[in-house]
């Protein structure tokens, strides 16, 4: 196996990602002082109220929530760094990167809109059902933020699935025939994902997941064949 486009695609990312690292933190620190109102934000919308266990905890949150901000604020240049990077390699156009990267922006801020919306206020509906009397709810502010994060981004990137089937096509290593042999794979595939990654484990929250991701694999073959992609 040929290993000399990794090893560019590393070489690549390895000076590119320095910025992201640097600009990541300093964002991070700036939007740490209105962490307060997003929390309230996401408060409101989702959870109501919020119990914290140690001193440190609600500072964490906090800072949790900022580095989370920060990267959903410099989404745009991580997509521009990453394209940039894995196409160098297949000397693909300048115009195939900036709409790969346009492309890729839009779906992630899609993914989480999607989650932030429609999946998480429906999925702790679920489980927050499950409180009665003798059964109240009391919700830690720290996991609270770690368990709303992580579903907003993982949505977000499970969103890219399109512009990623196009990217293996534009540069040879899958064929369009190859997605459209595999749909009964990737029914399987959509579907270990829509139980990992929704909140709730029932039928209807997965097809909520399943559903956009199987429509995306799908637009990702049409998109293929109206450019052509062997």
């Amino acid at each position: 196996m040929d290993q000399r486009p990794l090893r560019i695609v590393l070489q690549e990312l390895r000076g590119s990602l320095r910025g992201i690292l640097i600009a990541l933190p300093i964002v991070s620190c700036a939007i740490f002082i209105l962490s307060p109102r997003l929390l309230q934000f996401l408060q409101e919308r989702l959870a109501g109220k919020l119990y914290f266990f140690s001193v440190a905890e609600p500072f964490l949150a906090h800072a949790k929530l900022a580095l989370a901000a920060a990267f959903f604020l410099l989404a745009p240049w991580v997509m521009l760094v990453f394209w940039r990077a894995a196409a160098r390699p297949f000397h693909v156009s300048r115009l195939f990167v900036t709409t790969m990267v346009l492309s890729t922006t839009l779906l992630f801020y899609a993914g989480a809109l999607f989650c932030f919306f429609v999946t998480l206020p429906l999925g702790i509906k679920f489980l927050l059902g499950f409180s009665s009397t003798e059964l109240q709810a009391v919700i830690s502010i720290d996991k609270f933020v770690q368990f709303t994060v992580l579903f907003i981004l993982a949505f977000g990137l499970v969103f890219e699935l399109p512009v990623t089937m196009i990217f293996l096509g534009k540069t040879g290593i899958c064929s369009t025939k190859f997605f459209e042999r595999s749909r009964r794979w990737a029914i399987l595939l959509i579907a270990v994902l829509a139980s990992m990654l929704t909140p709730t484990p029932d039928v209807v929250n997965m097809a909520m997941m399943g559903a956009p991701l199987y429509l995306l694999y799908e637009s990702g073959i049409v998109v293929m064949k109206l450019a052509r992609i062997p």
